[in-house]
């Protein structure tokens, strides 16, 4: 874990990933991390991204990316990352379902990115908790799953051992809000900066958005 601003082990951030997963759900938040990692000299974070199989999987657009570990062989996850995309096939997947339950049990912290919200209430990993997602999705997701209290016009919410964004590029905001759980405000700070990414803690008021996603 990490505390007062020094690293005292790394943590292990497993994203998964699959077929026609949203490109910019995974790789956001892998940047976010890896750029966090450069920045002090004792890399906080170990950030790794893992398939069913560890097989290469398409990812929207032909996006073709071949994960570090699949379900068999991944080491322990510290901080569980489920993306979007389209999902529906993984929602079909009893293999699936049951590795992120058993994953997100054994996380100390559990995020989702755009639609992976989706994955984790069927996994029951979710039940009644405040959560965010596509704002093309919000609909969806009330209807799925009623008794989620699903909020909107939001980046992310953050429920303590609980994190869901909304978005693809949600997730690049929700991870520097990771980061600055998990290690420090500065190190968060100093992330966006790196990555040029206007990013601004006053946003940890968790406010909703100014801007009506539905009217756009």
């Amino acid at each position: 874990m990490v505390g007062n601003g020094s690293v005292v082990m790394a943590l292990n951030v497993g994203i998964y990933v699959y077929d026609q997963a949203e490109v910019l759900d995974f790789s956001g938040p892998f940047e976010v991390f890896s750029t966090a990692n450069r920045l002090v000299a004792e890399p906080p974070f170990n950030v790794f991204l893992v398939g069913e199989t560890g097989a290469i999987v398409q990812a929207r657009g032909g996006f073709h990316v071949s994960p570090a570990h699949g379900f068999h062989n991944h080491p322990t996850i510290d901080v569980l990352i489920v993306v979007g995309g389209v999902h529906s096939q993984e929602l079909l997947k009893p293999k699936v379902m049951d590795w992120i339950a058993t994953a997100a049990s054994q996380a100390k912290l559990i995020a989702s990115v755009c639609t992976g919200v989706f994955l984790l209430a069927k996994a029951n990993v979710i039940q009644q908790e405040t959560v965010t997602t596509h704002w093309q999705d919000i609909a969806d997701l009330r209807r799925d799953f009623p008794r989620l209290n699903v909020v909107e016009n939001t980046p992310w919410v953050d429920q303590g051992r609980m994190v869901t964004s909304a978005g693809i590029s949600a997730g690049i905001g929700m991870s520097l809000h990771l980061v600055s759980r998990l290690h420090s405000l500065e190190l968060a700070v100093r992330t966006a900066r790196q990555m040029e990414f206007d990013w601004r803690p006053s946003e940890f008021d968790w406010r909703p958005l100014a801007v009506d996603w539905q009217s756009l």
